[in-house]
């Protein structure tokens, strides 16, 4: 997420308003899981950050940037705003603590990154923003369709946020965060919505909301230094999630007063095991493809002259090298 230790992500802020069961749905017959996975991930990526600041040490390393940000917390205070102006530690540290950086990758063997940077972050501003959005988008989630599921979701499209990233980040970039996993969750609401199309009484709204959340978020990926791949890898890999592990059956999830007494059971239709088939083929072949090119040593910016803009698009205001 950073740039030399800046930020990657400013992800799904937005997100929270949105809530779930806003398309006129609010599955009030099924069964509600009690969240506790969100709530400990969000623990676990505080704990890190914690650990972050205290193998940092600003005092003890110091900066040619000038000195220490809130000197008081000592040996856990940030480095210069200079240097990291999302308050948090040095690129060095994040690339110890487990970054992801392409040529570690690629050439060192440690593809372990591609998971580890999901648990890191560039700053206290950087965590505070992402672990609200899970918060708000996680919670609901988990919910309604248990830990397992969303947990799953949650990895893997960390995962594949990651696999992109890497795919497009420069030999003297690293990245960091959970943007990437939480754009996942994004997706597999709009898949989730699409593949229970039939369940939902508002559609409009529903599909409107959400998807005007998602695109206020990736619009935000082309401000520099925020990793706008992760976003995208991670949004794709949620939203072919979504079809293979959120699908309701179509008969048992409407309203109870709408639906005529009977022992039928809940059935799946025809077009979502058509969904699930083509999103479990393409998250598939999708992931193989990225990795083999990925360990191949291949850079997407050769192949891909204009993906660059996907990124960050430069302006008067600002510049993408930097």
């Amino acid at each position: 997420m950073a740039s030399n230790g800046e930020e990657k992500s400013r992800v799904a802020a937005a997100a929270g308003g949105g809530g779930y069961g806003y398309g006129g749905y609010e599955g009030r017959d099924e069964r509600k899981w009690w969240p506790w996975l969100v709530p400990t991930v969000i623990v676990a990526c505080i704990a890190v950050f914690i650990v972050e600041m205290y193998v940092n040490n600003c005092p003890k390393h110091g900066s040619a940037l000038g000195g220490c940000v809130a000197g008081f917390l000592r040996r856990f205070s940030f480095q210069p705003l200079r240097e990291n102006p999302l308050l948090g530690p040095s690129s060095a540290t994040l690339q110890k603590m487990g970054a992801l950086d392409w040529n570690k990758v690629v050439h060192q063997n440690q593809g372990w990154r591609l998971i580890s940077c999901i648990w890191l972050h560039a700053g206290l501003i950087h965590l505070v923003v992402n672990m609200l959005s899970l918060l708000f988008i996680g919670i609901r989630l988990e919910q309604q369709f248990g830990f397992f599921r969303i947990g799953a979701i949650y990895l893997l499209s960390g995962f594949g946020g990651s696999v992109l990233s890497a795919l497009f980040l420069h030999n003297n970039y690293i990245s960091v965060g959970a943007s990437g996993a939480l754009f996942g969750l994004l997706g597999s609401m709009l898949s989730e919505l699409i593949m229970n199309w039939m369940i939902y009484s508002n559609k409009a709204a529903a599909i409107i909301t959400l998807l005007f959340i998602i695109a206020i978020n990736l619009a935000i990926g082309i401000l520099p230094h925020v990793d706008n791949f992760a976003h995208i890898g991670g949004f794709v890999s949620g939203f072919l999630l979504g079809f293979v592990l959120l699908a309701r059956p179509q008969f048992g999830w409407m309203e109870r007063h709408e639906l005529p007494q009977t022992n039928q059971p809940p059935k799946y239709k025809a077009y979502q095991y058509v969904l699930w088939v083509v999103a479990f083929v393409l998250l598939l072949v999708g992931f193989v493809i990225s990795l083999v090119m990925l360990f191949k040593g291949k850079n997407g910016n050769d192949g891909c002259h204009w993906c660059h803009y996907l990124n960050c698009v430069p302006t008067s205001k600002w510049k993408c090298n930097t």
